[in-house]
């Protein structure tokens, strides 16, 4: 699992059980973003250690917070926890430090982390509401073109484009994310190929980092949520998504 496993940027994979080393920062993450959060490190020169949680997890909000608190729970002498998540089905509710702040980008999900935060989303979806695809959601992610086969596989080809046309019915576009950390036509066929499956237009559109680029740089401002040692996240928190 790869949610097991502390990353040191440039250095060899350690399994670990317990951090115990001082450090100031570790970040924890979703490993759909590895792409993107490997783009940033490359470029800061970042050698601040990254535990990454197994993709796939955001359908069940339950497991990805017990998840994320196991790992929490691991880690001793550091100051800071950086959660590159978004709020994710109220997925951040409850977690805590006994004895390092934990902090976390103001982010209703991860597509809103990837466009460069919540009211661009909603500008763009206000316009086009669209379902949005990375090549890590694509690659990683139980996402709805894989839960369309799934139905085929179960209730047939018929009976489940019934079901995704009436579940899709507010959707207009299939929109891949360009954030730089992979080239767009390494998936645009496979995306295009989910558009027509689902009678969707389909768009390429400009991605931003930086709301990862901020968490790396320490510049918790505005754009984040600090959580003192000994406090859960609240819904008060969550709230200011």
């Amino acid at each position: 699992m790869q949610n097991d496993f502390i990353i040191f940027p440039n250095i060899r994979q350690i399994k670990i059980y317990q951090v115990v080393v001082s450090l100031q920062n570790i970040f924890v993450a979703c490993n759909t973003l590895r792409d993107e959060i490997k783009l940033v490190v490359e470029d800061l020169g970042s050698t601040d250690p990254i535990i990454w949680i197994e993709s796939g997890l955001h359908d069940f909000p339950e497991k990805l917070s017990e998840a994320i608190q196991n790992q929490i729970d691991k880690i001793a002498n550091v100051q800071n926890i950086i959660l590159l998540f978004g709020s994710c089905g109220n997925s951040l509710l409850g977690l805590h430090s006994s004895n390092a702040r934990i902090i976390f980008p103001k982010v209703d999900d991860c597509i809103a982390l990837f466009l460069g935060g919540n009211e661009r989303k909603r500008k763009i979806d206000k316009e086009v509401p669209s379902y949005y695809f990375t090549k890590g959601y694509l690659e990683n992610e139980s996402n709805i073109y894989s839960e369309y086969n799934y139905c085929i596989d179960k209730y047939g080809l018929e009976k489940a484009k019934k079901i995704y046309q009436k579940m899709l019915h507010n959707y207009q576009e299939i929109k891949v994310i360009d954030t730089k950390a992979y080239q767009p036509q390494e998936i645009l066929s496979r995306t295009s190929k989910i558009a027509d499956e689902f009678e969707l237009t389909h768009q390429v559109v400009e991605g931003s980092l930086k709301f990862i680029y901020k968490a790396f740089n320490e510049e918790w401002d505005e754009d984040f949520v600090i959580i003192e040692s000994g406090n859960e996240i609240t819904y008060n928190d969550l709230a200011v998504l």
